[in-house]
């Protein structure tokens, strides 16, 4: 295709491209014959839209035209520059090689390059020796002032400390050049700081001598007043710098930094330290390893008598000075209780750590020094509001920086770990500890034994001891490593005496490793119940222990934090070394997961639960088989079908000999545990109980025999007998209500002969109250409707139709 051909078809299609978007156009806005009215409208936008893009490609033709002329002039100018310079370098090399007195021009390059170098050392040298002298300006400047105007001294100092910051900011960008000048300004700065201070802090010394400082005395006239204060805020500007610099750390690396002492309280503190000294650090009576807390009551009883005194005379100057600035957010500058505690801190640093290598050998000594060092963190921050300078996130303690900064934390974990054990062994030692506690808990509830109450006890003492610390895995080591191992001990313990009353009570066990009568009295009756109920007892209580732990404050923050690190943190190593497959193993197995329904005790608690249960199974199957083998007379006799009068009513006729041993069993186990036990379990146990006497009964009774009126009223009496021990014991009406089954077997058993003959089908609509045993006979064995019908009229439901016809065969007026 040639290019007029090209041409034409890009024309054409420029032009078919245009006439679509006016077609567009118009189509949008004339859409309706009102539209044509607005046309004249139209155009006139059209046009003045069309004059505003001719003035615009004007504008732009203008500017290109303009920036094309300005291009080529510079192209010009540069071309001519490198035209000038080509003319001039031989002229330039030629002279360089006469100055340089070298016979080539790059030897003339080198050499002059080496003598800009020197030039430029030269120039660097002649910097550093007048910022030498600028330094020692400002330093003779600040100590020319000392004593004529102190204030004035404050000026060249910030100067200087100003200069050295600037030095330290620059050398990364410089790459370390010049270490040894940064070095000797920040040595400059800081003895000029050091002089100033000792300065400013002696006269500051010397007015608190004038006001009778540190005595209750103290004597603050208006005079002396204007005098301390003056001297307290030359003080504070002479920290200034070193307090924001403190601060542009914390800001800079995001973490946390202890606060500064200011210096007016460093002062003020020096003779209160002397007199702690005196007391704490010489041979006075007072100075007692075993007795911390007299240090710390000693520092507790300063804070309250000073603090009026800073309250009222610091605070202003405090807030004065530090208003408007970032450190205002600070307590510890900003409030004169904060600020005194600071500095008082200190020499309690030094009195905790001279005083640990003393007592890291003596366990009962440490642990002490450790719980009243927590009751002394605990005190500043609750009854002083002490945060330390940390705001929201709170002071962590000295007892922090001892356990974690000093590293004093597995050392005193050991030290607790086994006096808790060594207190756990001396418990369960004690030849008492596996007696029932009757005193100890509510009437009604489950009795434990003394040793799982003791151990309770221990246990929520080392709560105690543990429950102020502020590191999380401090508390979950204590948790684990001491109070869960205490727990799993213990419950090794009622696991093996469990254990053990199984072994012993087989007979294999007995004909091999041999019981003595005496071992066979505790594993028999009352001796093996009692046994059994030690175990139920101990873990039902340590069990619900357990789960009201879980519901407390302290364990619900405790997991909180455990479920948040095990969800946003590695696996390994989020908690003092361990994973998070060992905490759940220890704790619950839920740690980690997205349910929230767990808690710290899950496991723990389980395994007590489980060995509940199993503990109360064997008491279900002691009393059971005790029960029953003590029942075995009574289902060998048989009175029941002897002929009688069958007017006497069941309550009139005595109980058969042969019960006797048996209720009187029943009687003695039950009492006893109606007071070892609380209702709940007691029922539970008493319902498979009752449940077991009936299925004897029923079997071996009431379907072997054949049953006449009296036989019915005999058996009646008997039934009645065990209803009232269980009443007696358990909860009136308990008896009937466990034993519903065979009740209704007897109530069918025993129905009356009136109503008709065996061949009478009048009776069969009568009411419940004309029902006789003939007519129930008759509706019962005629269909399982009927069956059902009549045993619905009666009142018996817990019998099925093939039940209540096997009763039916057992009278003996039905069974011809």
């Amino acid at each position: 295709m040639t290019a007029t051909a090209l041409h034409w078809h890009s024309r054409q299609t420029t032009k078919e491209e245009r006439d679509i978007r006016v077609e567009d156009y118009l189509n949008d806005k004339l859409q309706t014959y009102a539209d044509l009215e607005n046309l004249d409208a139209l155009l006139e936008s059209v046009k003045a839209q069309q004059g505003l893009l001719r003035q615009q490609l004007e504008a732009a033709e203008a500017s290109l035209s303009e920036a094309s002329k300005t291009s080529k002039a510079h192209s010009i100018d540069i071309q001519q520059r490198v035209e000038k310079f080509n003319k001039q370098q031989p002229t330039i090399d030629r002279r360089l090689m006469i100055v340089t007195q070298s016979e080539t021009s790059d030897d003339a390059v080198h050499k002059f390059d080496a003598s800009m170098e020197r030039l430029r050392k030269l120039e660097i040298t002649q910097n550093y020796i007048n910022l030498l002298a600028v330094v020692d300006q400002l330093s003779a400047e600040a100590r020319r002032n000392f004593r004529a105007s102190p204030q004035a001294t404050l000026l060249p100092y910030s100067r200087l400390q100003t200069l050295a910051t600037a030095l330290k900011l620059a050398q990364p960008a410089a790459e370390d050049a010049a270490p040894h000048l940064v070095d000797h300004v920040d040595k400059a700065a800081k003895v000029l700081w050091e002089q100033m201070k000792n300065s400013f802090g002696s006269e500051f010394d010397q007015t608190l001598a004038k006001i009778n400082w540190p005595n209750k005395d103290v004597d603050l006239t208006p005079e002396l007043q204007d005098e301390w204060v003056a001297g307290a805020e030359r003080l504070l500007e002479l920290q200034d710098s070193e307090l924001q610099a403190q601060e542009a750390k914390v800001e800079d690396k995001n973490t946390s930094l202890e606060a500064l002492v200011l210096i007016p309280l460093e002062v003020m503190v020096k003779p209160l330290e002397l007199r702690f000294k005196y007391h704490f650090e010489s041979d006075r009576a007072t100075n007692r390893p075993d007795k911390p807390e007299f240090f710390f009551s000693h520092v507790i009883g300063v804070l309250n008598s000073y603090d009026g005194f800073f309250a009222s005379y610091l605070q202003p100057v405090l807030s004065r000075h530090f208003r408007g600035s970032n450190l205002a957010l600070n307590t510890c500058y900003i409030d004169s209780s904060s600020a005194f505690i600071t500095a008082l801190l200190p020499m309690l640093r030094r009195k905790i750590l001279d005083l640990l290598p003393k007592v890291a050998n003596q366990p009962q000594l440490l642990s002490h020094l450790m719980h009243e060092l927590m009751s002394f963190d605990v005190t500043l921050r609750d009854e002083w509001g002490y945060d330390g300078g940390y705001g929201a996130s709170g002071w962590k303690g000295l007892t922090w920086e001892i356990l974690v900064k000093k590293d004093w934390f597995s050392k005193w974990l050991k030290v607790e770990k086994d006096f808790a054990l060594s207190r756990y062994e001396n418990i369960i030692s004690l030849a008492e500890s596996g007696e029932m506690d009757y005193d100890s808990v509510d009437p009604g509830t489950t009795k434990p034994t003394k040793a799982a109450i003791r151990v309770n006890d221990l246990l929520e003492t080392i709560t105690d001891r543990y429950r102020p610390l502020m590191s999380f895995s401090q508390k979950l080591r204590f948790l684990i490593d001491i109070q869960i191992a205490i727990f799993d001990k213990f419950h090794d313990r009622l696991h093996s005496s469990l254990e053990a009353y199984l072994t012993l009570n087989s007979a294999l066990a007995r004909a091999v490793q041999g019981v003595s009568k005496e071992e066979q009295a505790q594993l028999e009756g009352l001796g093996g119940l009692d046994r059994l109920c030690r175990v139920y007892g101990s873990a039902d209580y340590l069990e619900k222990k357990m789960r009201d732990w879980s519901d407390d404050v302290f364990f619900l923050e405790l997991w909180d934090e455990l479920q948040f690190r095990a969800r946003s943190r590695s696996r390994e190593n989020f908690a003092g070394g361990m994973s998070v497959e060992d905490v759940a193993q220890r704790t619950s197995n839920i740690v980690g997961s997205s349910d929230d329904s767990g808690a710290l005790f899950d496991e723990t608690a389980g395994a007590y639960r489980r060995l509940r249960i199993r503990s109360e199974g064997f008491i279900q199957e002691l009393l059971v088989h005790d029960v029953q083998a003590s029942m075995r007379p009574y289902g060998r006799i048989n009175p029941w079908s002897s002929l009688g009068s069958d007017t006497f009513s069941p309550s009139s006729l005595a109980i058969s000999s042969e019960l006797d041993s048996v209720v009187q069993l029943l009687s003695s186990y039950l009492s006893f545990l109606a007071r070892v036990l609380a209702e709940a379990p007691l029922r539970r146990i008493c319902r498979q109980l009752m449940l077991a006497i009936q299925s004897f009964l029923w079997d071996k009774v009431l379907l072997r025999n054949k049953f006449s009126a009296s036989g019915i009223s005999q058996f009646s009496r008997d039934l009645y007998a065990f209803w009232e021990v269980f009443d007696r014991h358990v909860a009136p009406g308990q008896g009937e209500l466990g034993m519903r089954k065979l009740r209704d077997a007897v109530e069918l058993l025993g129905m009356p002969t009136k109503g008709g003959s065996q061949d009478d089908d009048s009776g069969l609509e009568e009411s419940r109250e004309n029902l006789g045993i003939w007519e129930v006979e008759k509706r019962i064995f005629r269909d399982n409707e009927s069956a059902r019908e009549v045993l619905e009229e009666l009142g018996l439901d817990t019998l099925t139709e093939a039940e209540a016809r096997n009763v039916l065969e057992r009278r003996i007026e039905l069974s011809g």
